[in-house]
């Protein structure tokens, strides 16, 4: 055995896992030969030191870094690529990434609701949608019936109020011209 064939096995020997002829082989050159004996007593030493070393934990800056960096840091699309692009490839799925943005779907969400009020409230009727239901003149005449039914209900309200405000006002008249003066009551002179 030679000086480069214990450089190659001297890791398993001081790690302890070579056996039989090469583990004799290699001792009796380490035996013979100084330099050789001297890496093996470094090596030895060495892994030996590692062995003692207290374990390390890593500061929690690093780790809160490192996660960042994984999760939402430049270097995310080279670690994890969105999920649009691993589904649906590579130029649709980055056409996809701008429209999937929470901002946008919830924008787009929320578009879906008003219109389905404003069909309630104007009185489109909740079932399958036909393209002929969102005709717009169809849209703004019923919208515009339903404003007109409402602003009639509105002021049939408003005028019944005035008719009860005018009743109470001419009864009240009524009961003040039917009551005597104060003078002529009793009670107007004890005050």
């Amino acid at each position: 055995m030679n000086c480069a064939d214990i450089e190659i096995l001297l890791a398993d020997y001081v790690d302890g896992t070579i056996r039989g002829e090469q583990k004799s082989a290699l001792e009796q050159h380490l035996a013979t030969c100084p330099e050789c004996a001297e890496l093996a007593r470094d090596a030895a030493g060495a892994v030996a030191f590692m062995e003692r070393a207290a374990t390390v934990e890593a500061p929690p800056e690093l780790v809160t870094r490192i996660l960042f960096e994984i999760t939402d840091g430049p270097s995310r699309k080279e670690v994890k690529p969105r999920w649009t692009r691993r589904i649906f490839g590579g130029l649709f799925g980055q056409w996809l990434e701008p429209i999937l943005q929470p901002r946008f779907t919830m924008g787009l969400a929320m578009t879906i609701l008003s219109f389905a009020m404003l069909g309630r409230l104007s009185g489109i009727e909740v079932r399958q949608l036909k393209p002929s239901d969102l005709d717009p003149v169809k849209v703004w005449m019923a919208a515009e019936d339903r404003v007109s039914r409402t602003w009639e209900r509105t002021m049939k309200y408003y005028e019944n109020l005035r008719v009860v405000f005018e009743i109470r006002t001419k009864l009240q008249e009524w009961t003040d011209q039917s009551e005597p003066p104060s003078e002529a009551r009793p009670d107007a002179k004890k005050q």
